[in-house]
């Protein structure tokens, strides 16, 4: 039974055109294409084998593990002559040889950069000018002033958010100041109050002196007519009879 594959859908749609190479994601077309693709690679070396004359060994190995092999004369003997083969060639090199002479060339490149470095850096700051000509003392100047420039800029950015942070912090003392002083002058009053309550709870008569001065607010508070009514403090005051605040009513005139 034959499955679609990626491949074959791809050339439906685009003739023989040429197919994306990538990983078949489907796992029944990926192992169709594994079979076909197998079968045609070792038809491919047998062909050659024959055609050519040439010594020919294939190794496959599927996704599962599973070993597929050609050789026209033997797998075995193909990779003894290989090994013979690369290390009798007198150019050829380890490849540990050739990761140290890489290695050893990119200290050398590393090497060179540093001491230019050094030296630029020992001309920004004045040394070893001697030997430098007009245009390198002129390109080392202009360097000088963009540094300058660019470091001035930062500092003075860094000012300005210092200045606005402390702009704030002084916003929010003065805040905090303001509600303090209320605070304050609110505990003030109130312990004010209290004093007062305590003298006068202290006082000799307190409840009466207090119904006096209420009766005495309240006959100050009401209006005077001399045709109508007298005032209360013609009365004598050796008379036995003792008033309250609530009989103390005002006498009409007839």
């Amino acid at each position: 039974m034959d499955f679609p594959n990626e491949e074959s859908e791809s050339s439906r749609k685009n003739g023989r055109g040429k197919i994306e190479i990538k990983r078949i994601e489907n796992t029944t077309n990926r192992q169709v294409t594994f079979c076909k693709r197998r079968n045609g690679l070792l038809k491919k070396a047998y062909e050659l084998s024959v055609l050519c004359d040439a010594e020919v060994a294939l190794i496959v190995f599927s996704n599962r593990g599973r070993l597929y092999e050609y050789a026209n004369n033997s797998v075995r003997a193909t990779i003894d002559r290989y090994k013979q083969a690369t290390s009798d060639t007198p150019n050829s090199m380890s490849t540990s040889e050739a990761n140290t002479q890489f290695y050893q060339q990119e200290a050398a490149k590393f090497r060179r950069q540093i001491r230019e470095i050094q030296k630029s850096n020992r001309q920004i700051l004045g040394e070893g000018v001697t030997g430098m000509h007009l245009k390198e003392l002129k390109n080392t100047e202009t360097k000088v002033e963009k540094a300058i420039s660019r470091i001035r800029s930062k500092k003075n950015e860094l000012l300005f958010a210092e200045i606005e942070m402390m702009q704030r912090r002084e916003l929010e003392l003065h805040n905090a100041y303001i509600y303090l002083r209320a605070k304050i002058a609110e505990s003030e009053r109130a312990q004010q109050n209290h004093d007062q309550q305590q003298q006068m709870n202290l006082m000799p008569g307190g409840s009466s002196s207090s119904s006096a001065n209420n009766c005495m607010t309240t006959h100050q508070l009401q209006p005077y007519d001399a045709h109508n009514f007298m005032a209360m403090n013609l009365l004598d005051p050796r008379d036995d009879q003792r008033y309250s605040c609530q009989d103390q009513t005002p006498l009409r005139l007839v």
